[in-house]
């Protein structure tokens, strides 16, 4: 496994770049979010992830600014419905925080802004990864996050406790789930969309 390569920035697009790292040309596919980091620099280390495509015999090269931005390209392809294209999309689309936020708030919508995500990509991007998001984030940004994090889950347990199983309260809150939104009307709009 290659962790990351550090080395000369011989061609740069906002897709991809190569990199010289001792006379050796990696093809590194990235974000537009690791593009804006590295547009002005020559020389870069970039975190990798190697994917190799067993149909095809083929293997591509990702490259990301931070780790961060890898551990979240990681955690988004485990979601089924999610390949590496629409991966880099979301990561092209938003600022890696900006993606944490949405999972740990809920907001399926900014997902459905971007291209290749449905509705039910949306949710079930969220469902799948707002604990895991929760743990990768940062002391400051947990406290950013916890809030929305704890009420939605908070709701989903009263609308369990009200008979409903955890998949179905977890989409009927997500559906409604706004910034700022109480904790009894998170409950009540989900109620109204279960009835």
């Amino acid at each position: 496994m290659i962790a990351y390569l550090e080395g000369t920035i011989t061609y740069k697009s906002p897709t991809n770049i190569h990199l010289d790292v001792n006379g050796v040309g990696y093809d590194l596919k990235i974000s537009l979010n690791t593009f804006s980091k590295i547009e002005d620099v020559d020389e870069t280390r970039l975190y990798t992830h190697l994917y190799i495509r067993e149909d095809t015999h083929t293997m591509v090269l990702y490259g990301f600014h931070s780790r961060e931005e890898k551990e979240l390209f990681l955690l988004l392809t485990s979601v089924s419905g999610i390949g590496m294209n629409t991966a880099r999309i979301i990561l092209s689309s938003l600022e890696p925080l900006e993606v944490k936020s949405a999972i740990a708030s809920g907001d399926s919508a900014t997902f459905k802004r971007i291209k290749g995500i449905g509705s039910k990509t949306a949710e079930r991007l969220i469902l799948d990864l707002r604990d895991k998001v929760a743990r990768l984030a940062s002391p400051g940004e947990y406290e950013n996050m916890s809030q929305p994090l704890l009420m939605n889950e908070e709701a989903v347990s009263a609308l369990q406790s009200l008979g409903f199983a955890k998949n179905q309260a977890g989409k009927a809150v997500l559906s409604v789930l706004k910034p700022e939104m109480k904790l009894e009307d998170i409950v009540k709009d989900a109620l109204k969309l279960l009835s």
